[in-house]
């Protein structure tokens, strides 16, 4: 842990609390080095702003515990007993007056025990701040994602060769995950999305086992593989059997759109501008009435993370920041195109982690 221990000591400093807890999640897997799963039990680092962090650990969890090197106090719970305890033990070793947490992570429960161990305790949603950490992508980090981002272009090459009119989401789906992991992810980085004729034009849409792709359908792929902690997140829509004159004309749209924003990515640049260089093409365009969505959020140990890109959202990006650059026109009643890269900001301007093609392409 101690890695990433003085940063987070840092932060302490900087928020004026006497402590930072964290629970199982990417920020906890950042500062231990080990992952571990959230679940009915309370687990909870704290770490303070100056000598050894504590740790409230599950009984059952002491042995994957030892391989963590954890060199602070550690209060374990059996469920016999419970874990008031523990939060008693805990709040007696460290003098906690005002911590912050992570408040998108962090559940109700946990706030409860750490209440009613200290009845005074200040919790404050530090969330922004404390995720802020894992902004700046180390070269370790860029890698993991290189190798997530391999992985998912090459099992999208595979199920792309595959595709044929007649077959519905769910094979096409089911195609897909297998090519992911025969091609070396070690998990999902989220549940696919595979998405034909009007159901593309749901962003977040289910695939269905009761739809068969048709000639001139769009055939939206929506999903990333996950290696050694880390995300890809690609969308590429293509075409299966023939393209619309409409249809080439909303892709030609959003590959400009796309574009745009990466014209305008350096290091320096803020989320709204990147937002509104991309979303300012869409409302040029004969299709503003179909912009649903931002142009696009962080990407690291989770596949939605800060910064989030939209207009509004000011916040400087720097080198080292991995953002999806994935504008989209939906029409319910038609079909939907989005087009999503993984671009990592550079002093000098981006690199695109993504390589596959982005020219229109027409299946099966």
């Amino acid at each position: 842990m101690t890695g990433c221990l003085k940063e987070y000591q840092e932060l302490v400093a900087a928020l004026q609390v006497d402590g930072l807890a964290l629970v199982p999640g990417p920020n906890f897997t950042r500062a231990l080095g080990h992952s571990f799963m959230s679940h009915e039990r309370p687990f909870v680092v704290v770490i303070p702003a100056n000598g050894a962090p504590a740790a409230i650990v599950p009984n059952l969890e002491l042995g994957s515990w030892q391989l963590v090197g954890f060199e602070g106090a550690v209060f374990d719970w059996r469920d016999q007993d419970g874990y008031g305890q523990a939060f008693a033990d805990l709040a007696r070793h460290l003098p906690l007056k005002r911590i912050a947490v992570e408040g998108q992570v962090m559940r109700v429960f946990v706030h409860h025990a750490f209440k009613q161990a200290l009845p005074e305790l200040e919790i404050l949603d530090a969330e922004r701040e404390i995720s802020g950490l894992r902004m700046i992508k180390t070269a370790a980090d860029i890698a993991a994602m290189e190798a997530a981002i391999t992985i998912s272009e090459r099992a999208l090459h595979a199920v792309l060769r595959q595709v044929e009119i007649g077959q519905t989401e769910k094979q096409i789906e089911a195609a897909l995950i297998q090519a992911l992991f025969a091609e070396g992810a070690d998990d999902l980085a989220f549940s696919p999305i595979v998405a034909a004729g009007d159901n593309s034009a749901r962003p977040h849409a289910h695939a269905r086992s009761d739809y068969q792709i048709q000639d001139g359908d769009a055939l939206l792929f929506d999903f990333g593989a996950r290696k050694n902690g880390f995300c890809a997140d690609i969308t590429r829509t293509v075409f299966v059997g023939s393209v619309s004159e409409e249809g080439r004309a909303v892709y030609e749209t959003v590959l400009r759109a796309n574009q745009a924003g990466l014209d305008i990515t350096r290091a320096g640049v803020t989320a709204h501008e990147i937002d509104d260089a991309v979303t300012g093409v869409l409302e040029a365009s004969p299709f503003a009435d179909r912009i649903k969505t931002k142009t696009g959020h962080g990407l690291g140990r989770e596949v939605h993370e800060a910064p989030y890109v939209m207009r509004g959202n000011h916040q400087v990006l720097p080198a080292g920041t991995v953002y999806t650059n994935e504008p989209g026109l939906y029409a319910l009643d038609k079909f939907g195109v989005r087009i999503e890269d993984d671009i990592l900001i550079t002093e000098e301007g981006y690199r695109s982690l993504t390589q596959f093609p982005k020219e229109l392409m027409i299946v099966g």
